[in-house]
């Protein structure tokens, strides 16, 4: 009933992603078709090194946690949220939104993900650009539907915005679904949508929603998310499940753990530079013109280097760290990573039951943790900037002795 849902959905991944798909394929000897090729001999290292990040992890966790006890953390800068910045970003959500539909046209939004992905194609061309636009077309107006929710909560009855807010979000809503619904967009894009709506109405706010929530969200990807795959193709059909195993069986979608073994190869083969990966997901921004070298995503680097025809493969944070910097780089990585999203869930689970910013904030960025989870961070980072962005223009400052008191514990 605690929503620490940094820690959450780092185990929702850790479990489903990687423990039970790869446990699946392994013991039924059918590893997916976009990873063939792998030698057995990867499985048991493959294994080891993501055992370590989960215990690095752990480790962190407990550090973390280990010091609040010496220092009780306080509670969160009373931040606010400017309802004239977020008017200004719903604005520019919905014009994003009108230029991506116009661009797209309905029958291809509402086809499948095939003939809108070709559609996009056509349209934008460059996939950077395109990352860009429909980055532009999703989170600015999640963020202001998120920021009009937090402001709602926070208004006694009688007051103008009581009826406003809800149209807005309601309005909101239907630009989402527009961009953002299960037929056309990648299921991990639609679930954050849709996790981050739930959020803004309270489905955190106490012990009970936030047991049922959770509970809900692990029940939606053991069996809703896979059968999504059915609007994937024009000709997909939904088969017949012969078993719960049966679709995670050699099925691509859940190719984190044989991503995290070529890694492990490619390390092993002396390819790395350290980070390299790195600074290509900082740099997303710089033009390939400018920077002939730049590096490919993780996931594409990983396909390239085993020869591969399908390029589209994730790239976990395992896989990520691995190729900045080897085994070494797992485990350090892991350990901070633990400590920091402890600090987040210490200090988001308080806001969940609060109408303010920080509501806001935890409700988008945990959920979207699970895309950094999966990887690629270079496919990841262009959305998230865009993100942060949105959160800190609609962010009204506290007064300063609140936040020096509270911020600096």
């Amino acid at each position: 009933g605690v929503p620490r849902l940094f820690d959450f959905f780092f185990w929702v991944f850790t479990d489903i992603f990687i423990g039970i798909a790869a446990t699946a394929s392994l013991r039924a000897g059918e590893i997916p078709w976009t990873t063939s090729g792998m030698s057995p001999a990867l499985d048991v290292p493959a294994a080891l090194v993501t055992l370590g990040g989960v215990v690095a992890y752990e480790v962190g966790v407990f550090a973390r946690w280990a010091s609040a006890r010496k220092r009780p953390v306080g509670e969160l800068p009373e931040a606010g949220i400017s309802a004239g910045k977020a008017m200004v970003l719903y604005v520019v959500g919905i014009a994003a939104v009108g230029y991506y539909v116009s661009k797209m046209g309905l029958s291809a939004i509402f086809s499948d993900r095939t003939t809108s992905a070709i559609m996009q194609s056509y349209a934008w061309g460059d996939s950077s650009t395109l990352a860009i636009v429909y980055a532009m077309a999703i989170y600015p107006l999640l963020v202001a539907v998120g920021a009009f929710a937090q402001l709602w909560r926070s208004l006694s009855s009688g007051q103008t915005g009581r009826v406003v807010y809800p149209l807005l979000f309601g309005a909101g809503f239907v630009g989402l679904m527009l961009v953002a619904n299960p037929l056309t967009s990648a299921r991990y894009t639609a679930g954050t949508v849709a996790f981050a709506l739930v959020m803004f109405l309270g489905a955190a706010a106490t012990e009970n929603r936030a047991r049922l929530t959770m509970l809900g969200t692990i029940l939606a990807f053991l069996f809703v998310f896979p059968i999504l795959n059915v609007f994937r193709h024009d000709d997909s059909q939904l088969q017949a499940r012969q078993s719960f195993f049966g679709e995670y069986i050699g099925n691509p979608d859940y190719d984190a753990f044989f991503q995290i073994a070529n890694a492990y190869s490619y390390v092993v083969d002396g390819f790395v530079v350290p980070g390299r990966q790195f600074l290509g997901s900082l740099l997303f921004w710089v033009p390939r013109t400018m920077w002939p070298t730049k590096p490919e995503d993780t996931g594409i680097m990983l396909a390239d280097y085993r020869g591969y025809s399908f390029t589209n493969l994730s790239a976990p944070v395992w896989s990520e760290l691995l190729v900045n910097g080897g085994v070494i780089a797992v485990i350090v990585g892991f350990v901070i990573i633990g400590f920091v999203l402890r600090v987040l869930d210490d200090r988001m689970v308080p806001a969940y039951a609060q109408a303010g910013w920080w509501g806001v904030v935890g409700s988008i960025l945990s959920v979207y943790s699970l895309i950094l989870w999966r990887g690629s961070l270079l496919q990841a980072t262009g959305a998230l900037v865009v993100m942060m962005v949105g959160l800190i223009w609609v962010r009204k400052k506290p007064p300063p002795n609140t936040e020096l008191t509270t911020l600096g514990r």
